[in-house]
């Protein structure tokens, strides 16, 4: 079954666990759903919004618990959790708003974050605000591509459209994150 698949069969549940698991392309493709009318733009935005908020609790919690512990230490030892690290402790406020939208630190970051300084209060308000702004943008894209998708290759109605549609924006959406990834190590 498609991950486009599964979000229409199960809505926004779906776009609720794929923003808490997976990220940018379950969202993208609820959005592409709310462009067929099949979802509520606001309800797809909150359930990636509250997705995205709860899983990155969820890590934050458990870096602030297990902070000391073995597996933390070894996680820590990548070169991503010092690169998370260095950025949360040079740009607390900054880097706790944008890791979601940096690739290659978004799982990372919030248990980098939690064995930082940063009180969990913080964390919180943040993480409410950067998930709502990361809920609002994915959906927004997958609804304007799904708009350029359907111009370009007129109405998608079917299982197979609507999942060469989500491949078409998986691959953009690598491509993107690929080039701005080259272009900040240069």
């Amino acid at each position: 079954m498609t991950l486009a698949a599964i979000i229409a069969r199960y809505g926004l549940l779906a776009v609720f666990a794929g923003a808490a698991i997976e990220g940018e392309t379950a969202v993208m493709t609820g959005g592409l759903l709310v462009h067929q009318g099949l979802l509520p733009f606001l309800g797809t935005a909150a359930a990636a919004t509250a997705g995205s908020f709860c899983a990155d609790e969820a890590f934050f919690l458990l870096g602030r618990r297990f902070r000391d512990h073995p597996r933390v230490r070894r996680i820590a030892a990548r070169p991503a959790f010092a690169r998370a690290l260095n950025m949360v402790e040079r740009h607390p406020t900054g880097f706790v708003v944008a890791f979601r939208f940096l690739y290659g630190l978004r799982t990372v970051s919030p248990v980098a974050i939690g064995t930082s300084a940063i009180s969990a209060r913080r964390f919180v308000a943040l993480n409410a605000l950067a998930a709502v702004l990361w809920g609002l943008a994915f959906t927004g894209i997958g609804y304007v591509f799904g708009h350029g998708i359907e111009l370009a290759f007129g109405r998608l109605r079917s299982a197979a459209h609507i999942a060469g549609a989500v491949a078409v924006l998986a691959a953009a959406t690598l491509a993107l994150a690929w080039a701005l990834r080259r272009r900040s190590s240069a």
